[in-house]
C-alpha cells in the first residue's frame, strides 16, 4: 500500500528539519573555531608585542650597559694613564733620590776621609833621628824638617834663626839634641864660634850618650882652633879621646891634636 501524500510531505518536513538543523550546528562549530582562532591570533599578537617591549627594553638595557661599560673603560683607561705618569714621575724622582744619596754618600766619605786624613796630621807620629825613636807633634815633625831643609841649604843664618826658634818652642822635643848639634854647626858656619861652642857644650852635658857627642866635642876643638885658642883645642880633644876613644870623631881628634902638637 502506498504512503499517502501527508506522511510523504511530514517525512520530507522532518529531512528538512533535520538537514537545517545538521548545518546550524556546523556553522555553530565553524564560528567557535574562527573565534577561538581569532583569540589565538590575538593571543600571539599580545604576546609577540611582549616580546617586542620586552626585547626593545632588554635592547636598551643591553644598549646602557654597553655604554656604562665603554664609558667605565675610558675612565679606567685615563686612570692608567695617570697612574702611568705618576709612577713615571716617581720613577725620576727615585732616581733623582738615588744621585742625591749617592753625591751625599761620596761627600760623607770625602768629609770622612779629608777629616781622617787631618786628625792623622794631629796623632803624635813616631820617628827615628839618630838611632833615637820618639814620639813628635805632627807641627813639631814639620818645624824640625823645615829648618834642615834650611840647614842642607846652606842658609847658615836662616837656619841658626829657626834652629833656635825650635829649641825654644820644643824644650822636651825629642828632637832636641838633635836640633842643639845641628845649631851648633850653623853657628859654626856663620863664624859664631863662640855661641857654638856654648850649644855644643849643651848638647854633649846634656846627652853624653848621643851618637853624636862625640862629633859636637871635635866641633868644639875645631871652633877654638879658628878663636886660635889652641890650648883649649887640645884640651878639647883629649877629653874626646878619653870619653869616645872608638869614636870616628876620635880617630879624626887624633889626627887633630897631632897637628897641633907639632
Amino acid at each position: 500500500m502506498l504512503p499517502s501524500p501527508a506522511w510523504l510531505l511530514a517525512g520530507w518536513l522532518a529531512c528538512l528539519a533535520g538537514g537545517a538543523q545538521a548545518a546550524l550546528f556546523e556553522d555553530d562549530e565553524a564560528r567557535k573555531a574562527i573565534l577561538d582562532l581569532r583569540a589565538r591570533l590575538a593571543a600571539s599578537d599580545e604576546a609577540n608585542k611582549n616580546r617586542i617591549t620586552e626585547f626593545g627594553s632588554t635592547q636598551a638595557q643591553l644598549v646602557e650597559q654597553l655604554q656604562q661599560l665603554r664609558r667605565s673603560l675610558v675612565e679606567l683607561n685615563t686612570q692608567l694613564e695617570a697612574q702611568r705618569a705618576e709612577t713615571a714621575r716617581l720613577r725620576g724622582v727615585t732616581e733623582q733620590l738615588q744621585r742625591e744619596l749617592a753625591e751625599v754618600q761620596r761627600r760623607q766619605k770625602d768629609g770622612a776621609q779629608g777629616l781622617e786624613d787631618r786628625l792623622k796630621r794631629l796623632e803624635p807620629q813616631q820617628v827615628s833621628v839618630d838611632g833615637k825613636e820618639f814620639m813628635v807633634d805632627p807641627d813639631e815633625r814639620r818645624a824640625y824638617e823645615d829648618a834642615m831643609a834650611v840647614m842642607r841649604n846652606g842658609e847658615f843664618d836662616k837656619a841658626a834663626a829657626v834652629l833656635q826658634s825650635f829649641v825654644r818652642r820644643y824644650p822636651a822635643s825629642g828632637y832636641l839634641d838633635s836640633a842643639r848639634f845641628w845649631l851648633g854647626n850653623a853657628l859654626y858656619g856663620k863664624r859664631d864660634y863662640k855661641d857654638a861652642i856654648a850649644v855644643f857644650r849643651t848638647m854633649v852635658a846634656a846627652a853624653p850618650e848621643h851618637p853624636r857627642a862625640p862629633e859636637a866635642l871635635l866641633a868644639v876643638a875645631n871652633c877654638q882652633v879658628e878663636m886660635k885658642d889652641v890650648k883649649g883645642a887640645r884640651r878639647t880633644l883629649d877629653e874626646l879621646l878619653k870619653a869616645y876613644p872608638k869614636s870616628e870623631a876620635a880617630a879624626a881628634g887624633r889626627d887633630r891634636l897631632a897637628a897641633l902638637k907639632g
